[in-house]
């Protein structure tokens, strides 16, 4: 009898294990304590007039930036329904501050009633430290939750099966909301609202921005393109027959070794962008061309009369280039070029062509120097000739003696020559895309540009000569 009672209390022991083990698999999902419903009151203090002024302001610069973009975009673009969608989004936040300026009251009470279901949450202490909250079954986070990351931001987050599917987090520099990783750093598709208003929809990596996405801001134009970690590298643009190319020549196009070339006007049509960009036997028309002029103050290109001539009898529009020598003063190099060119008034602006190299920069001074000379150079042509000139320029120009002369960046049109695919970071003309495209009527390589813009953009430029 003893030896089967203890037999009987071991198989009792094991039966209750069991049980425990298995029960909370077994037995339904307890449900939180009943709580009542919460009431919550939010006192809004009503923006002041400073305030509302200066916040229409900026939304009035952003907006001013997205009226740029969308004029010389079309719905071909990558990413152009993106900004035209935030561009809505902008419109009605500008009506939303003109309306509180008119709102004379001091506050505003917002009531919000949060239903008991909404309101449980469980805190869970992760391994890392930290404490996360949400409705937690089981072993796993699953709903909506509060967490901190490893740099103590506080992440508020929807869970399932413990992944975020989508969070938000706030910091000393702004709002992120959208897709995260376990590390809980921004990854997938996000947005990111600066507190200094700039407001930026697209992919990101690791906590950078990474992929296509675009960036708004009332503190610069509007970046629509790629990001690699974090870096903007631009806009990549489409070659498509609705594009308007032209082309910009010298007496490289007529001289070529000890031979001697002409140029058939009546030929002239691009069959090739280069090795970079495959235009897929596609061929333009050229709608522009510019012919070097002058150079220095001594030297002039024999063949500018007869292009510019031809040019024109076959209806391309024609513009004149000089190309800047640091040897002589700008208003020497600036008398000369107008003095040597044929410039009518149904012509495009005369360009100056900047290429200096680094090593001769530093010799006049740096690059404050050599831009103060270009200002002189623009600035004598435009009231010479009535017509503001464009800068030729490019992109490391741009990066390196460029940052702060802002007046040149509004104050003129730039041509950029860079052959890379993606298109500059700045408010451009023309976009010189290759040295060595192919246009028939022309021997050997020729530079091939592209207007930046469609045809009714470059319909207005015709008109006006200035690309705003």
């Amino acid at each position: 009898m003893r030896r089967k009672k203890n037999i009987a209390t071991i198989s009792d022991i094991i039966v209750i294990i069991v049980v425990t083990l298995l029960n909370p698999m077994l037995s339904p999902q307890k449900l939180p304590p009943t709580i009542p419903d919460k009431v919550v009151k939010y006192y809004e203090p009503s923006m002041t007039a400073d305030s509302i002024r200066n916040a229409i302001l900026l939304t009035e610069k952003e907006i001013d930036e997205m009226s740029y973009y969308l004029r010389l975009h079309n719905v071909m673009d990558d990413g152009y329904n993106l900004v035209a969608q935030y561009n809505t989004i902008l419109q009605q936040r500008q009506e939303l501050l003109k309306r509180k300026q008119k709102d004379s009251a001091s506050k505003r009470i917002r009531i919000e009633r949060i239903a008991a279901k909404d309101r449980p949450m469980t805190a869970v202490k992760m391994q890392n430290g930290y404490w996360k909250a949400g409705h937690y079954y089981t072993g796993s986070l699953k709903g909506e939750g509060i967490t901190r990351d490893d740099k103590g931001r506080i992440v508020c987050a929807l869970w399932d099966a413990d992944t975020i599917v989508k969070a938000r987090r706030i910091d000393s520099l702004g709002v992120y909301s959208g897709q995260m990783n376990y590390f809980m750093e921004a990854a997938g598709e996000g947005t990111f609202d600066a507190h200094d208003g700039s407001h930026y929809e697209g992919l990101w990596l690791a906590g950078k921005r990474h992929g296509f996405g675009f960036e708004s801001s009332p503190n610069h134009q509007v970046r629509v393109g790629h990001w690699k970690k974090g870096k903007f590298l631009g806009e990549k643009i489409r070659y498509t027959s609705e594009r308007i190319y032209g082309i910009d020549i010298s007496r490289h196009q007529h001289d070529i070794g000890r031979k001697h070339y002409g140029i058939n006007w009546r030929q002239v049509r691009i069959t090739s962008l280069g090795r970079k960009h495959n235009n897929e036997g596609l061929t333009y028309p050229v709608s522009f061309v510019y012919i070097k002029s002058t150079e220095g103050t001594t030297i002039r290109n024999r063949y500018f009369l007869k292009d510019y001539m031809d040019a024109r009898n076959q209806g391309i529009h024609v513009g004149a280039y000089h190309f800047f020598s640091l040897k002589s003063s700008a208003i020497e190099q600036a008398t000369y070029f107008v003095n040597h060119t044929l410039i009518r008034e149904t012509d495009f602006p005369p360009v100056l062509d900047v290429e200096p190299s680094d090593a001769q920069i530093a010799q006049i001074g740096g690059g404050e120097e050599l831009l103060k000379r270009v200002r002189q150079w623009m600035e004598y042509v435009e009231r010479r000739t009535g017509k503001r000139p464009i800068l030729y320029i490019n992109q490391m120009f741009v990066n390196k003696y460029m940052v702060n002369a802002n007046d040149m960046k509004q104050n003129y049109n730039v041509w950029i020559a860079r052959y890379g695919e993606y298109k500059p970071d700045v408010k451009l003309v023309y976009w010189q895309l290759t040295p060595e495209g192919r246009v028939d009527g022309i021997t050997g390589p020729v530079d091939i540009n592209v207007f930046n813009g469609f045809q009714g953009q470059f319909d207005e430029f015709c008109r006006t000569g200035f690309h705003k």
